[in-house]
């Protein structure tokens, strides 16, 4: 009898270990995402002792990322009930939405920006919404924040009301816009910047956006020499180690490298509306290099639920699910 007691607090603190573990990186990674915007975005100076910032308002911005962290702590404590399968499941459901709402912006970002390019091409921006509105269409400033940004907006008011991830009519449009440019190029000689770029463009949502999807269906590759052997507990064992040694360490590398400076890789084009120097091709350059810190913030959030879900199945909670075996069936 108190062998099964022992038993059940061991898995109780390890549930609640992982919990607080996974909620505190979600907690930080948003602090982190707001922080980015109000340092290079609205002005701010910077969380203090992170880079560098002074004042009162630094030290405020600072003080978010412990604040985050006991909130976490907080909620795991509220919620004892729960268990790894329930916060993995809704923290997958999260991500999705989140992904969902990415897909419909480079969707709804596209063919726009792709239809005001064109006019532009061809002279007749300036017909349609005048020489004023024609002239401001072709800065990046004006574009993306009067265009781009609430088209992205929209999209996550149509993410509340779909479901479906749209990564194979994502793929469809690709196969669509090469296929136009195909037939434009051999048949009417016909050929500007805006449309390979269109296609690049959804090309790269594709590939960076679909990766956490990718990766709740265990569908990325593996260099599988014992895993699939494995019992579903050793399988646990080897994701959690997995997830908490590279999975998770990899994302915020990426996040803190391209997304720490104002010259980063990333928040340098993002928040400077860069463009490409090829005419009047599309203005999303910017946006593809925000690609890299969705790709990233998804791959994190999603990591984390994964680890829940393999810590459960490392300690054979009731609830796993055989991916291999539903994609065969």
């Amino acid at each position: 009898m108190s062998g099964d007691v022992n038993t059940a607090d061991a898995v109780s603190k390890w549930s609640v270990a992982t919990r607080i573990f996974g909620w505190i990186n979600l907690a930080v990674l948003l602090v982190f995402v707001l922080n980015v915007f109000f340092t290079f975005g609205a002005g701010f100076p910077g969380a203090a002792l992170v880079s560098g910032g002074e004042g009162q308002l630094a030290w405020l911005q600072f003080a978010l990322y412990p604040i985050a962290a006991v909130l976490a702590i907080v909620f795991v404590a509220s919620s004892p009930g729960i268990n790894l399968r329930t916060d993995a499941e809704r923290i997958t459901n999260l991500n999705n939405f989140l992904i969902r709402a990415a897909f419909w912006a480079v969707f709804l970002i596209g063919l726009v920006d792709a239809t005001i390019s064109f006019l532009r091409t061809e002279g007749l921006l300036e017909v349609i919404v005048g020489e004023d509105m024609a002239k401001n269409l072709g800065r990046s400033l004006f574009r993306g924040p009067y265009v781009h940004v609430p088209l992205a907006l929209l999209a996550f008011v149509i993410a509340a009301f779909t479901r479906t991830l749209g990564f194979m009519w994502l793929a469809l449009l690709i196969v669509v816009a090469e296929l136009l440019i195909v037939i434009s190029r051999f048949v009417f000689s016909y050929e500007q910047p805006f449309m390979s770029d269109l296609v690049r463009f959804w090309y790269g949502a594709l590939f960076l956006f679909a990766s956490a999807y990718t990766l709740v269906e265990e569908g990325h590759v593996r260099v599988d020499v014992f895993y699939a052997a494995f019992k579903n507990r050793t399988k646990g064992a080897v994701n959690t180690i997995g997830t908490l040694s590279m999975g998770i360490v990899f994302c915020w590398t990426i996040l803190i490298i391209g997304m720490s400076g104002k010259s980063s890789i990333i928040t340098a084009p993002v928040f400077t509306f860069e463009v490409t120097q090829s005419g009047f091709g599309m203005y999303v350059k910017y946006i593809m290099a925000a690609f890299l810190a969705i790709f990233a913030i998804s791959m994190l959030i999603q990591f984390v639920g994964y680890l829940m879900s393999a810590v459960a199945d490392w300690r054979e909670e009731p609830g796993h699910v055989d991916h291999a075996a539903t994609n065969v069936a």
